[in-house]
């Protein structure tokens, strides 16, 4: 199963399939027939793990937003919206329960960054010359983009700031004479310039977020503070849009007003939205951001269950840092204190490298509308697949589980609607 699910990943990303001369004269879906065969496979494996909440949290959120449209009208909708994400649910199961091992994961993580590389090769072609191998031209004449869902430069952002902690740690792995550093650090240089050429306010933004948590973690928050000043005071002196950065400049107007018309959405549907993918029934802008959307089109119910996801993602990625070296004792005496305690601080850096990547992508999510895209759930995948692993070596870590946190999540995502609600007045007042 892991080395299909492998292949799934380089299918998603490089995405040869949508290619324009492929799309013109499509072949066998293979991206689906991949997963499907990954899926065969995982259900006559002994080593299926079902421990984390995000299982059931994925599926209900499924659930919430076929149901979503059946409210709203369109009982037909309901299948539309199966189709569309019940692939990513199945995606997000497998490769979960695949990465049970570190090789397997920071595998997995190699493969996402190389082909984060490719799309990043494509861009500086692109730069270039205006068109890259696929065919695709600049977008807006000056800004990177790809086919399928990296079709926006937007989308390519993502994906770069998200594998860019990915190329980080995988340097520091060492190996062949230094050849393997060098060569990781080449490629987190090229996804670096990839952001840049992205042009995207929030790519750019993410990457400074990703500065000022390992700065956090590393020098506390004041050393923090004063180097995301330095750093985004630097950022918009190089010629991009984040000179035009400013609440009353047109784009990010449209974006606050959609925020806003989104927040009505909420006010008029409160429990189960406007329906899944029909905002833009409601608004002609889309949302451009992954939490107002969901909270519009899937009322407090989805929005509760997207944000248990989120929430749960980052408490798994922050529990393993808050723990010292005492968490050795967790391992059998025969393993001498050394090597247990190199082996935790090596699981310690790649749980802070997948936090890394948390950051990086729900600070660019925040500006973007990609509260289902199947990379988020991929992401996911790993933070539980990491987890699950680290609760089997170290039991002392703390077991999250929904049972514990019924009146949890409520509560915060009637704080989280209601802070949306504040943030999105606020900033038309300052506009």
């Amino acid at each position: 199963m892991f080395p299909l699910m492998l292949i799934y990943l380089a299918l998603v990303i490089i995405r040869p399939q949508d290619y324009p001369a492929v799309a013109e004269s499509p072949g066998p879906p293979l991206q689906s027939l991949v997963l499907l065969a990954a899926a065969g496979m995982w259900l006559f494996s002994s080593r299926k793990s079902f421990a984390a909440p995000q299982y059931l949290l994925i599926a209900g959120f499924l659930v919430v937003a076929m149901f979503s449209q059946v409210v709203n009208g369109w009982v037909g909708g309901s299948l539309f919206v199966f189709s569309a994400f019940a692939p990513t649910v199945l995606a997000y199961v497998l490769l979960a329960n695949a990465v049970d091992t570190r090789a397997r994961l920071e595998t997995t993580m190699a493969v996402l960054t190389v082909c984060a590389a490719v799309l990043a090769l494509h861009g500086v072609e692109q730069a270039s010359t205006g068109i890259g191998w696929t065919g695709v031209e600049l977008s807006q004449g000056t800004r990177i983009q790809y086919v399928g869902i990296f079709n926006d430069p937007n989308d390519l952002g993502l994906l770069f700031v998200m594998c860019l902690p990915m190329a980080f740690y995988l340097s520091a792995r060492g190996g062949l004479m230094g050849l393997r550093r060098l060569f990781w650090l080449a490629v987190a240089g090229l996804l670096l310039w990839g952001c840049y050429l992205t042009n995207s306010r929030g790519t750019l933004l993410a990457a400074l977020a990703l500065l000022a948590v390992y700065v956090w973690r590393k020098r506390g928050l004041l050393t923090a503070g004063i180097l995301g000043s330095v750093a985004l005071t630097g950022l918009m002196m190089l010629p991009s849009r984040l000179q035009e950065m400013d609440v009353s400049e047109e784009s990010a107007m449209g974006r606050v007003e959609s925020w806003y018309e989104g927040v009505q959405m909420f006010r008029q549907n409160p429990i189960f939205g406007v329906g899944a993918g029909n905002y833009t029934d409601y608004n002609p802008l889309t949302a451009h951001n992954s939490f107002v959307l969901v909270l519009a089109e899937l009322g407090i119910i989805g929005f509760t269950v997207w944000l248990a996801i989120v929430g749960y993602s980052f408490r798994m990625t922050l529990a393993p840092l808050r723990r010292g070296d005492d968490i050795i004792e967790d391992v059998p005496p025969e393993v001498p204190d050394d090597i247990a305690l190199a082996h935790w601080r090596s699981d310690r850096a790649l749980t802070f490298c997948l936090l890394l990547s948390l950051c990086g992508f729900f600070t660019a999510a925040f500006f973007l509308s990609r509260s289902y895209v199947v990379i988020l759930y991929l992401l996911v995948a790993l933070v539980v697949g990491n987890y699950t692993r680290l609760r089997r070596q170290y039991p002392s870590l703390p077991a999250f589980s929904l049972d514990q946190d019924l009146l949890r999540w409520p509560i915060y995502g009637a704080v989280g609607a209601v802070g949306l609600y504040i943030v999105v007045k606020v900033l038309l007042a300052m506009a």
